[in-house]
């Protein structure tokens, strides 16, 4: 699918990246999902993790490429974008996407909560109606195997959701809403990794402060001891950029820089 009309799009290592903010991108999705017929959308909001591990992995790669919205999630990527194209791209990560979504249309939204472990989901799905007036179209836990993804398909598309919350992990969540796609027909797809387990209660979301500085990262990997393994990827991903600004060759935004 090709980027929205009025959202410009760069290309950091062969992905895409729109250049859109958290207002344009909550604008963008509510049209989706109530401005015209019903039609499927994928998005992604892109970290620099995603970056280092579509390196070896192309279905997650392909995954990327057909989303109809990337979002920057980080500061890494916006750092990223402003090294190889001289852009500021505003950020629009996923938590605040889910919440602006809610905010916005309370009552008149039906929402899928799809991910984590068993019982998570549904903790989310109590608390985002409790806090948000939403309606919940359905809940389903995100530990399943490959052979019962059409079956996960199907009981979303029967749901009437208009916004589908895949939290199944990075690869796996933007993977199944990109394959499914067409089967469950929901107008906004969007894979949001910790959002269900900061709903649900059982995840912090970082201080304002460093969400504000948009280094809320940082928090995470330091005061989780699981998310330790990360630090190796977030290397790795800031000496893919040094190497490729080094790169003597021209960028006008459309390239695979």
């Amino acid at each position: 699918m090709s980027a929205p009309p009025d959202s410009p799009r760069l290309s950091l290592f062969d992905l895409p990246l729109d250049v859109i903010s958290l207002p344009q991108t909550l604008d963008r999705l509510s049209g989706w999902m109530f401005g015209g017929p019903r039609a499927a959308h994928t998005v992604v909001t892109l970290n620099p993790e995603f970056i280092v591990q579509c390196q070896t992995q192309p279905d997650f790669v392909r995954a990327i490429q057909s989303a109809d919205l990337v979002t920057a999630d980080g500061v890494g990527i916006v750092w990223a974008a402003r090294q190889l194209h001289q852009t500021e791209v505003p950020r629009a990560p996923g938590f605040d996407i889910v919440k602006g979504l809610m905010e916005r249309h309370g009552a008149e939204l039906r929402v899928f909560f799809l991910g984590s472990k068993p019982g998570v989901a549904e903790l989310a799905a109590q608390n985002a109606a409790r806090d948000h007036g939403i309606q919940v179209a359905g809940t389903h836990h995100g530990y399943f195997d490959l052979d019962e993804d059409q079956r996960v398909a199907e009981l979303v598309a029967a749901s009437g959701a208009h916004l589908l919350l895949t939290a199944m992990g990075a690869r796996r969540q933007e993977t199944f809403n990109q394959y499914w796609r067409q089967v469950i027909g929901v107008p906004v797809m969007i894979g949001c990794g910790g959002v269900l387990d900061v709903l649900a209660g059982s995840a912090q979301l970082a201080p304002d402060w460093t969400r504000r500085a948009g280094v809320e990262w940082i928090w995470r990997v330091v005061g989780d001891r699981k998310r330790w393994g990360r630090a190796p990827r977030l290397l790795q991903f800031v000496q893919m950029v040094q190497a490729e600004k080094r790169r003597p060759r021209a960028r006008d935004g459309s390239g695979s820089a």
